[in-house]
C-alpha cells in the first residue's frame, strides 16, 4: 500500500457536507496537533499494549478519525494493513509525509470519514479484523449509528478498540465554553455523554466488552469491545 502521496490530498467529494465543513476546522489545527506532544504518555503507552493484545500479524485494520497518524504508524508493524482515514486533508497530508519517512508501507491514509465510507463501500461489511476509534466518538453527532456501523464493518469476533471522553460524567464547562465557537464553525463540536450511555449504546449495538481502562471521571474510557 502507498506510503505517501505526490500531491497533497484534497477534500475528497464523497464526504458529506457535514464532514468537509469539519475537516475544514480540523485543517487549521494540524500542523501544531501533530506538534503537540502526548498529554499523559504512561496513560497511551497502556493502551497501545492493550490495543497490540488483539492484534494479529494478519489483522486488516481501519482506524477512523486518524488525525496526523501517529497511532496507526505505531501500531503498523504488528498488523498485516492499516486502512487509516480522516476528514481533515491537511491531517492526513501530514500523515502520509510522516509514513514515507519513516518508510511504512502497509498503512494507507485516505481521506474519508467514518459516515461517507461507509456509504462507499456498503460491500466490504465484515471485511475488517479491527477498528479503531481514538478520541473521535465524543465528536461525532451520531455516535449510535456510528457504533452500529463499526459493528457492521467488523468480521465475526473482530474487536472495536476505543478512547473516549464521556463529559456527561465530569464538568460541563468544555461543552459551554466551545458550544458558542462550535456555532460560528470555528471549534469542532463537542457531544456529552456519560460512561455508562456509552455502554450502552456499545451493548445496543451487539457488542460485548472484553477490556476497560478509566483512570478516572475527567479521563478517557479506553474500551476494547468484541462483536
Amino acid at each position: 500500500m502507498a506510503t505517501g502521496s505526490s500531491s497533497p490530498p484534497t477534500t475528497s467529494p464523497s464526504l458529506t457536507k457535514a464532514e468537509q465543513k469539519t475537516g475544514k476546522i480540523w485543517d487549521f489545527f494540524a500542523d501544531g496537533y501533530s506538534k503537540s506532544p502526548i498529554k499523559d504518555e504512561d496513560s497511551y503507552q497502556k493502551k497501545l499494549a492493550i490495543t497490540r493484545e488483539f492484534l494479529k500479524p494478519q489483522s486488516n485494520t481501519l482506524e477512523f478519525g486518524c488525525g496526523t497518524g501517529g497511532t496507526a504508524l505505531l501500531h503498523a508493524p504488528f498488523v498485516k494493513n492499516i486502512l487509516a482515514i480522516d476528514i481533515s486533508p491537511r491531517m492526513i497530508e501530514i500523515a502520509q509525509e510522516k509514513a514515507k519517512a519513516a518508510k511504512v508501507d502497509n498503512v494507507q491514509f485516505e481521506c474519508a470519514g467514518i459516515d461517507s465510507f461507509q456509504r462507499e463501500r456498503v460491500k466490504i461489511q465484515e471485511s475488517f479484523d479491527a477498528i479503531l476509534g481514538m478520541s473521535i466518538l465524543h465528536l461525532l453527532p451520531n455516535k449510535d449509528e456510528v457504533i452500529q456501523e463499526v459493528f457492521q464493518n467488523l468480521k465475526p469476533g473482530g474487536y472495536f478498540i476505543s478512547s473516549t471522553m464521556c463529559l456527561g460524567d465530569s464538568s460541563m464547562m468544555l461543552v459551554w465554553v466551545i458550544a458558542p465557537f462550535s456555532w460560528l464553525g470555528i471549534a469542532p463540536t463537542i457531544n456529552s455523554f456519560s460512561k455508562q450511555e456509552l455502554l450502552k449504546s456499545m451493548e445496543n449495538a451487539g457488542f460485548h466488552i472484553e477490556r476497560e481502562f478509566h483512570l478516572a471521571k475527567d479521563k478517557p474510557v479506553f474500551l476494547v469491545a468484541k462483536k
